[in-house]
């Protein structure tokens, strides 16, 4: 892992206007920074904001105020077509496969995608690029001709992360990837993505709500309350030695199958939740 920041995130804030004319903020002054060939995780409450950074720093919406730098570009300061031609340094896995993939295309379509929207290639060139990028995803070519519908939900998710990385970005948005999956497909694809990190020298937005995914793959995290950064540390330290109170609730309420250790680590971070009203909402 490279020392240097690829992304840097200042001061971000984006706000949504409400039906009663007024604007509501759901993203606070929000920065942090994300070195090379790291996986930094944002992690929260539903409703937090984490999903919202995510898009405002591939531009998919526009912040009401703050920079994002990726490689010393301020994307802000980028026009359409800039920003167009920049996108392919960046991309995206959305959480749920079945709705992200357009189930009237074939797998080979899908992945081809964003070659065909860059100009990229040649049919057969581009038909060559998607069998790499199954084969890159432990996929067999054979699936090039099958439809979505055809697939399991972790297969789905492979042929999400073989489409953004077609481009061969250097930074993707992993927004609640893995959430929609069962617990055996969802080891297999975090195992995938740790893999094609170090592979292809990747750097990682890791957005959920799950904290022990977070643990499992991410090298620095970042705890988001209400649109704000309340408290940010190394993996290790975050979860041995939490120091915001928030984020001691955020640990006390993941669910355990033993009580013993449920209470113990309750009484560890010093919270008792249900009489402040403050227990998470997953």
């Amino acid at each position: 892992m490279n020392s240097m920041p690829l992304l840097e995130v200042r001061d971000l804030v984006k706000e949504f206007p409400t039906r009663a004319g007024e604007s509501k903020r759901a993203v606070d002054g929000v920065s942090f920074s994300i070195n090379r060939g790291e996986t930094f995780g944002l992690v929260g409450e539903s409703g937090s904001g984490k999903s919202t950074i995510g898009r405002c720093i591939l531009r998919l919406i526009e912040a009401t105020s703050g920079t994002t730098v990726i490689d010393g570009v301020d994307l802000s300061t980028l026009d359409r077509r800039e920003m167009r031609q920049f996108r392919s340094r960046m991309q995206v896995v959305f959480q749920d496969p079945y709705t992200s993939l357009n189930r009237r295309h074939s797998v080979a379509t899908l992945i081809a995608a964003p070659l065909r929207a860059h100009g990229i290639g040649n049919a057969k060139e581009r038909r060559a690029r998607v069998v790499e990028l199954l084969e890159l995803v432990q996929l067999p070519a054979s699936f090039a001709s099958r439809m979505p519908r055809e697939l399991s939900g972790g297969q789905s998710q492979r042929v999400a992360i073989a489409r953004a990385l077609a481009l061969n970005p250097e930074f993707v948005v992993l927004d609640e990837a893995v959430s929609a999956l069962d617990m055996s497909v969802r080891a297999q694809i975090l195992n995938l993505l740790g893999s094609l990190q170090r592979e292809l020298g990747l750097t990682y937005l890791f957005i959920s709500h799950d904290l022990s995914v977070v643990r499992y793959i991410c090298h620095t995290v970042a705890v988001l309350r209400n649109g704000t950064v309340v408290e940010q540390a190394s993996r290790d330290e975050l979860f041995e030695h939490p120091r915001h109170p928030y984020t001691q609730q955020l640990l006390a309420a993941v669910p355990v199958p033993d009580p013993a250790v449920q209470r113990s680590r309750t009484k560890r971070f010093g919270t008792d939740l249900e009489s402040t009203g403050e227990i998470p909402e997953f």
